[in-house]
């Protein structure tokens, strides 16, 4: 089983082009025959292609050097060398490509000061299938034929093939789907995903058992939703306590929340708002996202006075449904389902991100096939 990874730095580069041919046509009875080098060949392109089939970066922890294949020099009769292959990196979806912009070597700083890189979104890769050209070829470089004209009949001359383009590069992932389960510690948020969907997440009786997202598909008819088991938040996480913020990020790409609280473990109202003001503090539009609040381990609640009560006191916080539930008893599952269902029907489709700027070009497989 892979480790989680959700950052990686890389290094791509593109295949350089091939050098123009200096060559002049030699063959019996033609002993002066004219300048015949062809031109050289492209390099190869890096593309960065999203797959459901991925779900961490872990690839990309141990090998960090990526580069496409130089394009071979032109040779003689006029003949065109080899491109170079387009080399393709499979990247989770929901993983975003950030150009690592180091400080100038030129550039005059006081002894003591110290400038840091600057990362530059070039890439939001949302969907399964999406494609990003993230390093062009270089151009191969023309051969002596191409430079023979009425007053020079044997060129000497050629034209190095351009340089493919390079840069660091960081990759960083958050994860798609369309429920996010969240709550304190040992709320009883992967023993949900367990019983509702196809995931098998360890689970275990003390605090952070969950350290990295799972994911589990939910089966409702005909559709299926992707839910995201998230890591326990603690009061602080925003500042990094506990997991830290590094988790909070895979909420941003989430449709709807569902809220776990442990009413037997917890004050429920206390733990909501902890949670609430987390989440805040990292965004303020973790707030907007729908959310779902849910009590677990309802088999183990002595009378529905103690869901009634705390049900009250949230809905005055401004929570629109409480449910109760038990996962191990399987008790309120179907309900909990159908909430699930009908609070994404009324989000929205896509979680809006800001919009990028780039040169290179985001595409999918059939776009690349028609080029």
């Amino acid at each position: 089983m892979k480790h989680f990874a959700d950052t990686a730095q890389i290094f791509i580069k593109a295949g350089n082009g091939g050098d123009g041919a200096v060559t002049f046509r030699r063959e019996k009875f033609i002993p002066k025959g004219g300048p015949d080098g062809g031109n050289g060949a492209d390099g190869g392109d890096v593309y960065i292609r999203a797959t459901s089939k991925l779900h961490t970066l872990y690839d990309f922890t141990h090998k960090h050097k990526f580069l496409a294949e130089n394009g071979e020099p032109g040779r003689k009769r006029k003949q065109f060398g080899k491109n170079g292959e387009d080399l393709f990196l499979e990247v989770p979806v929901g993983t975003i490509v950030y150009r690592l912009i180091k400080p100038d070597e030129d550039t005059e700083v006081e002894e003591e000061e110290v400038m840091p890189p600057q990362l530059e979104k070039i890439a939001d890769l949302t969907k399964d299938g999406q494609v990003f050209l993230a390093a062009k070829g270089g151009v191969g470089g023309r051969g002596n034929d191409t430079y023979k004209s009425a007053t020079n009949q044997t060129p000497m001359q050629y034209q190095e093939g351009g340089v493919g383009e390079e840069y660091d590069a960081v990759l960083e992932l958050k994860v798609v789907a369309d429920v996010g389960l969240i709550g304190l510690p040992n709320a009883g948020k992967s023993t949900l995903l367990s019983v509702i969907t196809d995931a098998k997440p360890e689970i275990a009786d003390y605090p952070f058992t969950t350290l990295s997202p799972n994911l589990g598909v939910m089966k409702h008819y005909d559709e299926r939703y992707v839910l995201a088991d998230l890591p326990g938040l603690i009061e602080g996480a925003s500042q990094g306590k506990g997991l830290g913020d590094e988790f909070l990020r895979h909420v941003e790409r989430t449709r709807v929340l569902v809220h776990l609280i442990d009413p037997l473990y917890e004050d429920p109202i206390a733990s909501y708002k902890i949670i609430r003001n987390e989440l805040g503090a990292y965004s303020k539009k973790l707030l907007e996202k729908p959310e779902l609040v849910v009590l677990t381990k309802k088999d183990a609640q002595h009378n529905d006075e103690l869901f009634d009560n705390y049900s009250h006191q949230l809905q005055e916080l401004g929570v629109d449904r409480v449910m109760n539930i038990s996962a191990v008893a399987h008790d309120g599952l179907e309900e909990l389902k159908l909430a699930i269902v009908d609070l994404i029907s009324q989000a929205p489709e896509e979680v809006q991100e800001e919009s990028i700027e780039s040169s290179n070009p985001v595409f999918t497989i059939d776009d690349l096939k028609s080029f």
